[in-house]
């Protein structure tokens, strides 16, 4: 089973994950997003990370719970 894609345009150079995780509604709050995070449940491009506020940048993917977001330059 594949996970569904999520699209996200950035609006400046990067989005820390865990604003990342609660922007794209997969979170209900950055706590919630942080404590998945700490957890080990997130993917960076296809690696386990655990920096609560790594700088997430156009062209990478993460992985959360079924969902894929890639990540887009700003328009």
């Amino acid at each position: 089973m594949s996970a569904s894609a999520i699209p996200f345009a950035l609006r400046g150079d990067f989005i820390e994950l865990d604003k990342l995780l609660k922007a794209t509604a997969l979170t209900g709050s950055g706590g919630e997003a942080r404590h998945f995070i700490s957890e080990g449940q997130v993917r960076v491009d296809g690696q386990v990370e655990l920096r609560k506020t790594a700088k997430i940048r156009a062209g990478q993917v993460v992985e959360f719970n079924g969902e894929r977001i890639e990540v887009q330059a700003p328009a």
